[in-house]
């Protein structure tokens, strides 16, 4: 039985053992910034809300729209007088005494009705102005949720960069704990056969030690770091990821194309103010509107009885008379004087439009900034990490030598350990310097408005 038991469990244990690697893969997701940005696109809290504004303002047209259409209503009712209203005749009317004003009740107990009714406007400016104004309203939208995209793909690029670098600071520091490693077990071994100090060992140690400390600090960050980036795109926090590694390559500043300018009047930005100043232009003719005359066709047709007795719906003979009603008729509106109203709400459109413009040049001015500044530092990057990467290669041939002299008691361990210092240093600022170009060719991508080719 304790057998039995035995070979129950390890059956039990493998079976997990087998089950959670394969569950762990299956749910792994694999990241491009391609993918990265698209799977943002689709699941990103902002992007979705403003495709819904989109949606929306469809819905915005379609409420406007309904004013310039027929309105139909119907109406029913039942009504019971108990006591009828007196209405006083003349005196010449009564004939049992002549020249007493008679008080007659006129109707009867019971009125009920059945109606429909019809409005149509057959010229109102406000509602002419309104339908423009709610088309337009539409197309902001739409260049907002083209915004609202781009603002979400830099967001998301920069993210994505931050998790790569990161990556390739601990693979860094991985080769620098390997090459620490092996010269630990030659200077062990040269101790262990008495040609080594114990110290060496020691300062080695140590350094090992640093290394690991500071490994597990980068995974955190990495961590940190890929939750940051699941979040911006909309991924589930829990779901792994793998980030393919990213290539290092020398880059050349002449190989980028860098105009002197750039067409600032093709940016989103602007063209969200453009259609803002195009809604403040259609508020200003809404509100002038009131000041046109308004006609209406109006059609009013009902069904009434009239009754003594309860139930009404009986014929004639029952004592309920039933009747139609109908009319047709035009409403003429002409608006006159308002204290001065539609005048104040004009003044105070054309100082939001005032205000507005300021935007836009101010939007311009930016926009021809940042692509300045991202001109700049792009350069500057470029320079910097192709200095770094000799610099990798420099602090490579000096470790190589420092350790062979080392190898043949021509140079003392400190020695060895500042090479190796010196070539650890040279790969995390190449590291960071790549971040930093990274960084600033999402800048550039963005101020030359080209950050959908991102997804291409």
């Amino acid at each position: 039985m304790i057998k039995d038991l035995f070979r129950k469990t390890v059956f039990s244990l493998l079976a997990i053992a087998v089950f959670i690697p394969a569950s762990q893969a299956q749910d792994t997701e694999t990241l491009t910034l391609k993918n990265a940005l698209n799977y943002a696109l689709a699941h990103y809290t902002d992007a979705r809300k403003a495709k819904l504004d989109v949606t929306n303002s469809q819905y915005q047209v379609d409420e406007v729209r309904a004013r310039a259409l027929p309105q139909i209503s119907g109406s029913g009712g039942l009504n019971y007088n108990p006591l009828l209203q007196m209405s006083a005749l003349p005196g010449e009317l009564n004939p049992v005494n002549p020249g007493q004003t008679l008080l007659v009740a006129f109707g009867q107990k019971w009125n009920a009705n059945v109606g429909v009714s019809l409005t149509q406007n057959l010229f109102d400016q406000s509602v002419f102005v309104g339908l423009k104004a709610a088309k337009t309203t539409k197309e902001f939208y739409q260049l907002n949720a083209q915004l609202t995209e781009e603002q979400v793909l830099e967001k998301v690029a920069t993210a994505y960069y931050q998790v790569l670098v990161q990556r390739q600071q601990i693979a860094t520091t991985d080769s620098n704990i390997q090459t620490t490693q092996k010269v630990r077990n030659v200077i062990q071994g040269q101790f262990e056969n008495g040609l080594g100090k114990k110290i060496d060992v020691d300062r080695l140690d140590v350094k090992l030690s640093n290394l690991q400390s500071q490994r597990q600090q980068q995974l955190n960050a990495v961590a940190q770091y890929e939750n940051q980036l699941k979040f911006f795109i909309g991924m589930p926090i829990g779901t792994a990821i793998t980030i393919p590694d990213m290539e290092n390559k020398t880059v050349d500043v002449f190989a980028i194309d860098l105009p002197d300018t750039i067409a600032t009047d093709t940016r989103t930005n602007v063209l969200v103010l453009e259609k803002q100043h195009e809604l403040l232009k259609q508020k200003r003719q809404s509100i002038l509107a009131e000041y046109y005359p308004s006609l209406s066709l109006t059609g009013n047709y009902s069904y009434q009885g009239l009754s003594n007795d309860f139930p009404i719906f009986k014929g004639a003979s029952q004592g309920a008379n039933w009747f139609d009603v109908s009319t047709v008729g035009l409403n003429l509106k002409v608006p006159i004087f308002n204290g001065n109203g539609t005048k104040a709400r004009t003044k105070q459109v054309d100082i939001e439009i005032g205000k507005l413009k300021e935007d836009m040049y101010a939007t311009t001015q930016n926009l021809n900034l940042d692509y300045d500044n991202a001109k700049t530092q792009i350069k500057n990057s470029i320079i910097i990490l192709n200095n770094q990467q000799k610099n990798i290669e420099l602090a490579q041939k000096v470790m190589d030598n420092t350790q062979n002299n080392y190898q043949q008691g021509l140079a003392t361990l400190t020695d060895l350990l500042d090479a190796q210092t010196a070539l650890y240093d040279a790969q995390n600022t190449y590291t960071v310097s790549l971040l930093d170009y990274r960084l600033a060719e999402v800048k550039l991508i963005k101020s030359k408005g080209q950050l959908r080719t991102l997804l291409n």
